[in-house]
């Protein structure tokens, strides 16, 4: 199942979206059952072992405002870093890899961050590009996460029972801030730098394991990977966060990013105001913002 947020003249409701028909359909306890508000259908249904009961009329998708899946997450997204291989050795050969533990692209685990859930920003939105603080502004196409059942050291082999669902997330990322501050929350946690959606595909719909993973900026094609080629996969992430860090209902990890980003140039490619991002994942859509 497909669900999105949207906002209809004014309100927001949340919804099953059949996106070969270009149609919209109101989950029918959008406001009764969990307050349009995707993070209590998730705390409801930590997965979706049957489809959630939709309206029967629907309404074009053109007619509605796509936001977020979930517009404003309770917690931290958990991010990846250097979680491909060609990612990982582009951003040790340029100058950004002084941020690095050991300066080499070898890892023994993950590495982790986060970012605000103020970067949150719905599908179509502008990104701005902070051009006060960083003339740097990179992208990252990833593949998200979306926790259903919370827990706490939860073992590789029933990660997949936490799992309610995935979207397509923008690690938009300052990396003269990222290189500046060492730590990289602030290069990473700018308002608006995370668009996210158009919309969580249950896990049910998808084969986490193999899926590509695609980013065009301005219409050329820069990230071609493939989310098995990921050095960490999923079931190991969900173990390494919530060995210490018990994970709830709605919780959001974005899985890194494959090669091709801005950094992996030479020179660098940063964005700039009008450059417009397209990311596509298979089964999850396209995710598209411009840079403002």
């Amino acid at each position: 199942m497909k669900l999105v947020t949207y906002e209809l003249a004014g309100a927001v409701g949340l919804g099953r979206i059949d996106p070969q028909a270009g149609m919209v359909y109101r989950l029918s306890a959008s406001e009764a059952g969990f307050g349009n508000d995707m993070l209590a259908l998730i705390r409801r249904h930590a997965t979706l072992g049957a489809p959630l009961e939709s309206e029967a009329s629907g309404v074009a998708l053109e007619k509605v405002k796509l936001l977020a899946p979930i517009p404003r997450p309770a917690r931290n997204i958990f991010c990846v870093g250097k979680n491909y291989n060609e990612h990982a050795q582009e951003f040790e050969q340029s100058s950004f890899g002084a941020t690095s533990k050991r300066g080499d692209n070898i890892l023994d685990n993950p590495i982790i961050f986060t970012k605000a859930p103020s970067t949150v920003t719905a599908p179509g939105g502008a990104v701005p590009c902070h051009g006060a603080l960083s003339a740097q502004l990179d992208y990252e196409a990833e593949l998200a996460v979306i926790i259903g059942k919370g827990g706490r050291a939860i073992t590789k082999a029933r990660a997949h029972d936490h799992i309610f669902g995935y979207t397509i997330a923008n690690d938009v990322t300052a990396r003269d801030l990222q290189l500046k501050h060492r730590q990289w929350f602030i290069g990473k946690s700018l308002d608006g730098t995370c668009p996210m959606g158009p919309w969580i595909a249950s896990a049910d719909e998808i084969d986490a394991a193999d899926l590509s993973i695609r980013c065009w900026i301005n219409g050329e094609l820069r990230q071609q990977g493939n989310s098995r080629d990921l050095i960490f996969d999923i079931a190991t992430l969900i173990e390494t966060i919530s060995a210490g860090i018990g994970l709830e209902p709605g919780d959001i990890i974005s899985t890194g990013t494959p090669a091709g980003v801005g950094i992996g140039f030479d020179p660098p490619r940063f964005l700039a105001p009008g450059d417009v991002m397209k990311i596509e994942i298979d089964g999850l859509g396209t995710l598209q913002n411009e840079i403002v």
